[in-house]
């Protein structure tokens, strides 16, 4: 016996992140509500936002318990807003000797942090033989001193650790500057906002 398979446009009216399903309004019968419909494991939380337009897959087209929400895509009524991922840690710079009053500039991207993220979640340390250095982390090109800052040492030979958010420029770039004395830098990303 032969079904007919059917892609079908929908808006998403809600996710239920415990049993992985959603409710969704099929735009070509809208008086039509799905519920309980599973959700591919690729949407999370984050991108299964209630208003969003949906892809819905039927398996058998006479069967509507026999479908699947692929995708969603578009905007929600209130903008579709940034998501957030968490990645696994992994360290994008490892003792990375940045001298006194220089800016180096770095690639992000990659590995845990893929090409079009708008900033990335980062962990970064650093130590100096200079008592008072500090560093400053901007978008690569960005004003270096309007953003994020690590330090002052509060003696020579010591580390210091900060955290934080850090926009990316579009090729997945930042600048790190190294103030007062020459600092060895190690940074880590754990996470992204796209």
């Amino acid at each position: 016996m032969s079904t007919q398979q059917a892609i079908r446009r929908g808006i998403l009216q809600s996710f239920d992140n415990n049993s992985y399903t959603g409710t969704v309004l099929i735009i070509e019968a809208t008086n039509y509500v799905l519920s309980t419909v599973p959700v591919a494991t690729t949407l999370d939380g984050t991108s299964a936002l209630e208003g969003a337009a949906c892809v819905v897959l039927f398996f058998d087209e006479s069967n509507h318990s026999d479908a699947v929400i692929i995708a969603v895509y578009g905007t929600t009524p209130s903008g579709f807003p940034g998501r957030t991922v968490m990645a696994s840690s992994t360290q994008k710079l490892n003792a990375q000797v940045i001298n006194a009053g220089v800016t180096g500039t770095f690639t992000l991207t990659g590995g845990n942090i893929p090409l079009g993220a708008q900033a990335v979640i980062y962990s970064a340390q650093f130590s100096s033989p200079t008592s008072a250095a500090f560093l400053q982390l901007a978008p690569h090109s960005a004003l270096i001193g309007g953003y994020a800052s690590i330090g002052n040492l509060s003696a020579a030979n010591a580390t210091m650790r900060g955290n934080g958010i850090i926009g990316l420029d579009p090729s997945g770039q930042i600048d790190i500057k190294a103030n007062t004395g020459n600092c060895t830098v190690s940074l880590w990303t754990y996470g992204y906002l796209i």
